[in-house]
């Protein structure tokens, strides 16, 4: 029951968010959306209720979205380098990277950053390694590889989730 309490409130919350308006008929819609989703759904939350509503969680959301948003513009930049260059210098390879993210939703989310970041592809998630299909292999040493690759993601994600 209470995975179905967290999930509805937060339902409520992101359908306000999204909506970003505070009319009665929006929030009633959103109520209604989130109870039924909330009763469809609840049950399946991967997270405990008490980890989807802790504040230092949202927190670190939140302090995790303009990141994202900076390496996603960054790596945009990049790709859109090396698209408009004469001598397009690509070497694209799959790196096999080791995460110490002990969620399954935490490594979802991570490997899902890493995807929707240009010029990366996560293909596969396998116990604690991700192979990631990246544009331009930067370096041999798996190590360095990681540390390019999941950039800040993973320290955020680990405060979030885990």
């Amino acid at each position: 029951m209470a995975k179905r309490i967290a999930y509805f409130i937060a339902g409520v919350i992101v359908w306000v968010l999204l909506s970003w308006t505070l009319h009665y008929q929006e929030v009633l819609a959103g109520v209604a959306v989130s109870a039924i989703a909330a009763g469809m759904f609840g049950g399946n939350l991967p997270l405990k209720a008490s980890k989807l509503l802790n504040p230092v969680r949202w927190f670190w959301l939140l302090v995790f979205i303009p990141v994202f948003i900076w390496q996603c513009l960054k790596a945009n930049i990049d790709v859109a380098m090396r698209v408009l260059s004469p001598g397009l210098n690509l070497k694209p390879g799959i790196v096999k990277i080791k995460t110490n993210l002990k969620s399954d939703i935490a490594r979802v989310f991570l490997a899902n950053s890493i995807t929707m970041t240009p010029g990366t592809l996560t293909v596969e998630i396998k116990d604690d390694n991700l192979y990631i299909h990246w544009i331009e292999v930067r370096s041999e040493d798996p190590e360095e590889c990681a540390r390019m690759i999941k950039g800040p993601f993973e320290f955020f994600l680990a405060r979030i989730f885990d």
